[in-house]
């Protein structure tokens, strides 16, 4: 599932972080709240990278307690404790010459921190009852939707653990802070909803199309994906109308990519938000932040000529 629009800026920018750092080992730690496709990141750039034919491990860190951490990172020995019948490889073993991703990095326990803190310094780990160490050959990657310097300060993550984890930094932007990838991201999951729900839908209408662009999405491209698979189901064919999509009464989002900053950059967003809204002024000046007489004087001073809908 792409995170973003290949078109879009955020997505550009990110494509760039990515194939700076992929081809490196150094350990990058991706933020974003949650919906954003931080695992897809991770994924890219594993396959971006040297480890690209070896293991990629996914951790959840907000299913493993203090208790069970040992034995899920490290794995152990028969007979390490009771009801350890057999021997079982840990999440290093697993990964070895690849990459772990550590999902959600800020939910591990103190205790947990510590004990990978140490195996990172030393490269070098210990399986629960075993009385040798062995080395890894493993690149980190870790997420998070949490301030970790945050964390940090109020004594809930330890800060030598975010040294080593935060080698580079990927920051992935809540969907409504990137309204020009809210179309075009709802037209590939309308396709893949097409395909998958063998329904003929075409397209959103004008109505439909305002509602996903002024929706707040607090659940980001996920979100997003779901409300779409939903409206494609009902509508099976011709378009997709607000009702369809089911969004409800929420907040609107709060514009940022598509504000006004300074006169250079005003036309370029005025017409980049146009085209988003299909040309419905109403929508474009909501998206610009700006009144409605406000963005018909901005058409007038920059000589747009264009045959936009009128509302």
């Amino acid at each position: 599932m792409p995170v973003f629009a290949r078109d879009g800026s955020a997505f550009q920018k990110i494509m760039h972080r990515i194939r700076l750092v992929a081809p490196t080992d150094m350990s990058v730690l991706i933020f974003g709240e949650n919906g954003t496709g931080k695992e897809h990141i991770a994924h890219l750039l594993h396959d971006k990278s040297k480890r690209a034919g070896k293991p990629f491990v996914a951790v959840d860190c907000g299913s493993l307690t203090k208790e069970l951490a040992p034995s899920a990172f490290f794995g152990h020995v028969r007979g390490a404790f009771t009801g350890a019948d057999s021997a079982k490889k840990g999440y290093f073993h697993e990964a070895e010459g690849g990459t772990l991703f550590l999902d959600e990095v800020g939910n591990l326990a103190p205790e947990t921190q510590q004990m990978l803190l140490r195996a990172i310094q030393e490269r070098r780990y210990r399986p629960v009852g075993d009385r040798t160490d062995r080395s890894f050959n493993v690149r980190i990657i870790a997420a998070t939707n949490e301030n970790l310097e945050k964390a940090v300060n109020e004594k809930r993550f330890r800060q030598d653990l975010l040294y080593r984890l935060h080698d580079f930094e990927i920051t992935v932007p809540p969907l409504r802070d990137c309204q020009e990838d809210i179309m075009p991201l709802a037209e590939f999951f309308r396709e893949i909803a097409n395909n998958e729900l063998e329904c003929k839908v075409s397209g959103f209408s004008s109505e439909a199309r305002k509602a996903l662009l002024t929706h707040s999405w607090p659940g980001n491209v996920r979100e997003l994906r779901q409300k779409i698979m939903g409206a494609v189901l009902q509508a099976q064919t011709g378009l997709v109308t607000k009702e369809h999509l089911e969004l409800g009464i929420t907040e609107t989002t709060s514009v940022t990519s598509f504000s006004l900053r300074n006169k250079e950059e005003d036309k370029e967003r005025i017409i980049r938000a146009l085209k988003q809204a299909d040309g419905n002024r109403k929508v474009a000046a909501e998206l610009l932040g700006i009144g409605r007489t406000t963005l018909y004087n901005k058409l007038e001073e920059y000589g747009l000529k264009y045959k936009f809908e009128q509302s």
